[in-house]
């Protein structure tokens, strides 16, 4: 089992270059991803939408549990600075720990997400959550796992703003929009960048579920060996035991015949 995640790692780490490669322009806009632990939220705005990006299968190891502890975190804090906040779940695991304390905060939930992921799943994602009101909120918190190497991955998470403001604040000042509004431009490029951040942090996430399964499967197997060792150990010592208790009866039948 640990070789077959191995050689889906290596499919995984390759799909992610290629999406780091590809999400450089986002991070220019947002700025980079920062961690979880240890994090305030105290940056964040008024109201968010927080995506937690889990997976819909189990057995590897804490990664799933690591995204929801952070939302559950951030929730909390939010909550405790007087900011108001949803979630929209993506993957089956993160919904179901998050229902049974957040239940009333969750407007929506996508399961049963192909593997691998691609643009296309990314773009289909972006759609569902602007479908779902994401442009009526401050910003929308993507959580997820980054990747590191094959034994190490940290929780992150990005805060998405949409495109508004007027006067000094008003967003991208420096470039022409022709032929349609700036408006409708600066709609259609929030829904882009969304897209793009969803993307690179599904394939972030892929990777980083793959090491971690790859550790599971190496454990399980190490766990499975050493309980087939205990196991036979136990059944030689009895198997033994039996022998010897019927050489003792046999010995004793002879030694009362000959007496």
């Amino acid at each position: 089992m640990k070789m077959v995640s191995a050689a889906k790692l290596k499919g995984d780490e390759s799909r992610r270059a290629t999406s780091l490669t590809f999400n450089t322009w986002a991070n220019a806009l947002n700025g980079s991803p920062k961690m979880v632990e240890d994090a305030t939220f105290e940056e964040l705005p008024q109201k968010c939408l927080i995506v937690p990006i889990t997976s819909d299968k189990g057995l590897c190891g804490g990664v799933n549990s690591f995204i929801t502890r952070g939302a559950k975190s951030c929730i909390s804090k939010l909550h405790a600075q007087g900011k108001t906040c949803d979630i929209a779940i993506i993957g089956d695991k993160g919904r179901g720990q998050l229902r049974r304390v957040h239940g009333d905060l969750i407007k929506m939930s996508v399961t049963e997400i192909q593997t691998p992921g691609n643009f296309t799943l990314a773009a289909a994602i972006a759609s569902e959550l602007v479908a779902a009101g994401a442009g009526n909120y401050d910003a929308v918190v993507i959580m997820y796992n980054a990747y590191q190497h094959a034994a190490t991955y940290y929780q992150m998470y990005k805060t998405i703003t949409p495109f508004s403001g007027e006067g000094e604040d008003e967003p991208l000042l420096a470039y022409e929009f022709e032929p349609d509004t700036k408006s409708e431009v600066l709609a259609d490029l929030h829904e882009y960048l969304l897209t793009s951040q969803i993307y690179h942090s599904l394939m972030d996430g892929a990777a980083a579920e793959q090491s971690s399964r790859m550790q599971a499967m190496e454990n399980a197997s190490k766990n499975a060996g050493e309980l087939i060792d205990s196991l036979t150990l136990k059944y030689n010592r009895a198997r033994q035991a039996r022998i010897t208790t019927e050489l003792i009866e046999i010995i004793s039948g002879a030694s009362a015949l000959e007496g």
